[in-house]
């Protein structure tokens, strides 16, 4: 909605939703269809937060899924119930992992050709049989724990029940019990078989592998149940068919959606909540809310309570995050911490690689660069040290191989490709004294890290735009945290928590962080108490109408709309003021 058609705004309405990101527009679609009348206020002059399609080279006919990029987590339930448009394309390859002259190519169609790759990367069968005894593992856990995420809360022990019930307690401790790299290096004997899995535990996360609080085992838990497969697939249209499909519900359902509208404070009452905001002609408003969903990161809800001269909530968010991970202080740094480089690229064709692997099949997955594990862990341990890592582990993905529909007819009949590189252990930290800099350092080590492992230098590969410049963008954390208002330029607007609602002090155990305490406030949630129904979705803070709906939420993290959903669901399940 543009700002022309501001005049008929109501001055109340059951539902106010802070952000329309992929979240923020699935709350508002599901809040609509329940009946309840819903405004969403979107600081940007476009719906879609960070799963957007844009043009970012000029006079280049190409629409790159800008940020985000893939679909795993996103539950066939919301498409169905939304009736999303939505195709997905599964990929054949894995992944592929160049070694000097050869490498490990993971092709889910070929099991004796994956055989084949193990071989002769380690020398015997013994970790492609460890490799499939893991994720038959995995995938069994995925099957039994996905459908919870579109259920009100189970506590850790129902979940653990469930686990150990179906695939036993070994699965539970190396999921939610040890830390990751002790469970990579007892199950596999590769030092790039290791590191291969344990990226999953990486992405976004600034951790060690063998950290005790296991922040790496829950980013890497959510990369591997998503809709029971763990699957990773390629939206069709690039991710901004997904959040204009999710907009595209809302509307339909009735919701009003207003771009260019900056809130600036939520007041909550014990019966709604006051929200201000300026509108793109700078004009103060206000609008009542029945309840306010926040689909922005907790630490900018925290700033808009301040706004109105309120405690935060994210700080005290009941049934929400684990202790530690709201405030993110790895390292002694204070607030959440984003740490990847995202650089997209335009090419002319493929590079090729130094070993003679099609480049279709090593770019069709993932191609995982300099990330065995004894590599990532240096990484984290110069970037701990607060250096730009020496050789950047990253790993790369291409759209245009799996869906040319995002480029326009001068490039679809052509060799282009677009590919995402999403470079690991680069911590905002890294980047706050001197941003421009350290990101040309950040590219330069990035770039010199991926040549390591092609025939064909990247940058003689790299198309031009319409001004003679490379087709090639990159953003740090301190770019996200500007761009779409992502908290240290956090992915998952803070770090993960488990899937599941705390007990209390006999599952204490082995537990890692999971104290269910939040900025040092013990908040345990008793399933079966009359808690509310925020806390049964997993959505509540400290104040009752105000509810978290992004990926700040437990089972929040990816493009899953999941946190969404649940804000929406405990909305229709409270009764309208």
């Amino acid at each position: 909605m543009s700002d022309s058609t501001l005049d008929p705004l109501g001055a109340r309405y059951d539902v106010v939703v802070v952000g329309a990101g992929h979240n923020g527009l699935t709350a508002a679609a599901y809040a609509a269809r329940g009946g309840r009348s819903v405004l969403v206020l979107e600081r940007a002059d476009h719906v879609g937060g960070a799963a957007v399609s844009a043009r970012p080279f000029a006079g280049v006919d190409a629409r790159l899924s800008r940020y985000s990029y893939l679909v795993s987590l996103l539950p066939r339930r919301v498409v169905d119930e939304l009736g999303l448009p939505i195709r997905l394309v599964r990929r054949r390859w894995s992944s592929y992992t160049p070694v000097a002259d050869g490498g490990l190519l993971v092709d889910t169609q070929d099991d004796a050709a994956t055989r084949a790759s193990f071989r002769r990367l380690t020398g015997s069968d013994a970790d492609f049989e460890a490799w499939g005894r893991f994720y038959a593992m995995t995938a069994e856990v995925a099957r039994r724990l996905a459908p919870t995420l579109t259920e009100p809360l189970l506590p850790r022990s129902a979940v653990r029940e469930l686990v150990t019930d179906g695939v036993g307690e070994e699965a539970w401790r190396a999921l939610f019990e040890e830390p990751l790299g002790e469970v990579l290096r007892r199950t596999f004997t590769d030092d790039v078989v290791r590191g291969v899995a344990a990226t999953d535990g990486l992405i976004g996360t600034f951790a060690d592998v063998d950290e005790p609080s296991l922040r790496q085992n829950r980013c890497f838990l959510y990369h591997v149940i998503g809709n029971g497969t763990g699957d990773w697939d390629v939206p069709v249209g690039g991710m901004g068919a997904v959040s204009g499909a999710l907009r595209d519900a809302a509307l339909a359902a009735g919701a009003t959606i207003v771009t260019s509208a900056t809130v600036t404070a939520v007041d909550p009452g014990a019966v709604g909540a006051e929200v201000a905001w300026t509108d793109a002609g700078g004009r103060t408003r206000g609008v009542t809310a029945g309840h306010v969903l926040a689909g922005c990161a907790p630490a900018e809800l925290d700033r808009l309570l301040a706004g109105a001269g309120r405690g935060a909530a994210s700080g005290e968010v009941r049934g929400g995050v684990d202790a530690g991970v709201a405030g993110g202080v790895a390292g002694g740094v204070a607030g959440p911490e984003g740490a990847q480089l995202k650089v997209n690229m335009l090419l002319d064709r493929l590079p090729r690689l130094r070993d003679d692997v099609d480049p279709v099949a090593a770019f069709s997955g993932t191609l995982h660069v300099n990330e065995s594990l004894t590599q990532l862990q240096d990484a984290y341990t110069q970037a701990a040290a607060g250096r730009i890592p020496d050789l950047p582990p990253s790993e790369i993905y291409c759209h245009t191989l799996s869906d040319r529909s995002i480029l326009g007819p001068s490039l679809a009949g052509t060799e282009a490709q677009t590919i995402t590189l999403f470079g690991l252990h680069m911590p905002a930290r890294l980047f706050r004294a001197d941003p421009d800099g350290a990101r040309e350092r950040a590219l330069a080590a990035t770039l010199a890290s991926l040549n390591s492992v092609l025939a064909d230098p990247i940058e003689d590969v790299l198309a031009v735009d319409a001004d003679g410049a490379p087709c090639l963008e990159v953003r740090t954390p301190v770019d996200l945290e500007g761009d779409v208002g992502l908290p240290g330029g956090h992915i998952f607007h803070r770090d993960l928590s488990w899937p599941f609602a705390e007990d209390f002090a006999e599952d204490r155990a082995g537990a890692g962080a999971g104290t269910g305490a939040v900025s040092g406030t013990a908040t345990w949630v008793d399933p079966g108490s009359a808690s509310g129904a925020a806390e049964r979705w997993g959505v509540a803070t400290a104040h009752p109408r105000v509810l978290l709906a992004g990926a700040g939420a437990r089972r929040g993290g990816g493009v899953s709309g999941i946190p969404g959903r649940a804000a929406a669901m405990a909305v229709l399940e409270t009764p309208a003021t």
